[in-house]
């Protein structure tokens, strides 16, 4: 599926992305952690297309998208929503500018979500979740390979999140895209995906790779168990590490 092979990426003087490969499978949830200012956005910026790389690779299906624009699906950290276009219109827009909305599935998608009766409302009708709803299925009717999710819920409030974080995992254990999801909550990383990357601090590399453990579906309960708080405070200490060594340089 997608495949970042040993690749680097420095803006002037500043390395931000170092010696930096992992694979993602077909289906599989992946997120990566790491401390601020890592490297996490200017990655997704390569796999998108927007940023050229240094060194390396990056391949999705044995093709080479290096600044190819239009081949993931992305959702960004707010909704972006224009606010002068409906909800249905906002869900096609991606499509539109390839020439190719399809109304009829953006309407099912509304409709397998809870906004169906919103179509023809504005986003300023709308939560900051609701909101958030609408700009992940723009991203998942686009229909492309793969989904790339930029701290997608972190402006929502604590109940929302957790809300949205519920909803996310129902419609992706459903469909099984291929997700690459970026988040700096580590008990986030945990409920969601199949697999966690730590990167190191700035220039990124990865510092560890976990398997999460927890049988799918899953529930809130996983929340509670020691298995689950075991892997959060480890995670938490492969993060610590990091920005502790950041103050020895």
């Amino acid at each position: 599926m997608l495949n970042i092979q040993d690749i680097d990426k420095s803006f002037g003087s500043l390395q931000v992305i170092k010696n930096l490969s992992f694979e993602i499978k077909e289906g599989e949830f992946v997120a990566i952690i790491g401390p601020s200012g890592s490297g996490k956005s200017t990655l997704f910026q390569l796999i998108g297309g927007i940023s050229a790389l240094d060194k390396g690779a990056i391949l999705l299906n044995s093709e080479d998208i290096q600044l190819k624009r239009g081949i993931i699906g992305y959702m960004p950290q707010q909704p972006c929503l224009l606010p002068w276009r409906t909800i249905l219109e906002n869900v096609t827009i991606v499509e539109e500018l390839q020439h190719k909305p399809n109304i009829l599935q953006a309407r099912a998608w509304l409709e397998k979500v809870g906004l169906a009766s919103f179509e023809d409302a504005y986003p300023n009708a709308l939560s900051g979740g609701m909101q958030q709803r609408v700009s992940f299925i723009r991203a998942i009717v686009s229909d492309k390979p793969i989904l790339c999710l930029d701290e997608p819920f972190s402006a929502l409030d604590e109940f929302t999140r957790l809300e949205m974080q519920a909803w996310l995992l129902s419609i992706w254990e459903k469909h099984r895209k291929s997700i690459l999801f970026v988040t700096h909550n580590i008990e986030e990383a945990l409920f969601l995906a199949d697999r966690i990357i730590v990167l190191t601090k700035r220039p990124a590399t990865i510092k560890k790779e976990i398997i999460v453990p927890f049988d799918r579906p899953r529930s809130e309960d996983i929340r509670h168990t020691e298995s689950f708080h075991a892997l959060k405070q480890q995670l938490f200490n492969y993060l610590k590490e990091e920005k502790d060594d950041a103050y020895v340089d």
